[in-house]
């Protein structure tokens, strides 16, 4: 009997430690904030109106839900491109070639991942709201100069990406590539924009737990 109770007690201890050696240990209950740079490349047709500019950035949150393989991420894109305005704007007297645009975009997606160690590969896909700046001119003819103003329009959109990171020692380095389309044309053309980033990820599980009790008054 006492081989026996010996030998449930091993097999409980390893199939314990298997299970946590296959868990996500590393966002567990856990909220990262995440910074990224990179590029943001006009795709298909898009091309005729937006070209690439240095650099794209990206700031937000990773979420874990209670089963840490999923996990929620609102992120916000800050674009940069070259724009060249195709369709005359009856509100201005003058077109625009070699301009600069942006596109705000605030991506509240979802996801899934997979923990190899230090190492994670995840994807996710959500809706969007999009934000596009496009500038206009109007040329002054008192004092023979051009001025400038911008044009902002509201559309929805969708994020879906893939990517990877790596734990180091108080922070991830990750890797991803992203695809956006938003549902409103850009001087007649439709919107596809393939996102590259890097960034890094750190641990804000402590502050954000300090900023649910004073909210919720527990403090």
């Amino acid at each position: 009997m006492k081989l026996l109770a010996y030998c449930i007690l091993l097999i409980s201890t390893m199939q314990l430690c298997y299970a946590q050696r296959g868990a996500d240990t590393l966002h567990f209950r856990k909220v990262y904030y995440f910074g990224g740079t990179g590029l943001a490349l006009p795709l298909g047709k898009t091309k005729n109106v937006l070209s690439t500019k240095l650099f794209t950035g990206s700031m937000g949150l990773d979420i874990s839900l209670k089963n840490p393989k999923y996990y929620l991420l609102p992120t916000l894109y800050m674009m940069s491109f070259g724009y060249d305005q195709l369709d005359k704007d009856q509100e201005y007297d003058r077109t625009l070639k070699n301009g600069r645009a942006s596109i705000y975009l605030l991506s509240l997606a979802g996801g899934f991942r997979k923990q190899w160690q230090r190492l994670n590969t995840y994807s996710y896909i959500g809706p969007a709201a999009a934000l596009t700046v496009e500038p206009r001119a109007d040329q002054n003819e008192a004092i023979e100069q051009i001025d400038l103003s911008y044009k902002y329009s509201f559309a929805p959109a969708i994020k879906v990406g893939v990517g990877s990171d790596y734990k180091f020692k108080g922070f991830f380095l990750g890797f991803e590539v992203g695809y956006i389309h938003k549902f409103q044309k850009l001087q007649g053309n439709p919107v596809h924009v393939l996102t590259m980033m890097v960034g890094l990820k750190s641990d804000i599980t402590k502050i954000s737990d300090k900023v649910v009790e004073v909210i919720s008054g527990n403090n």
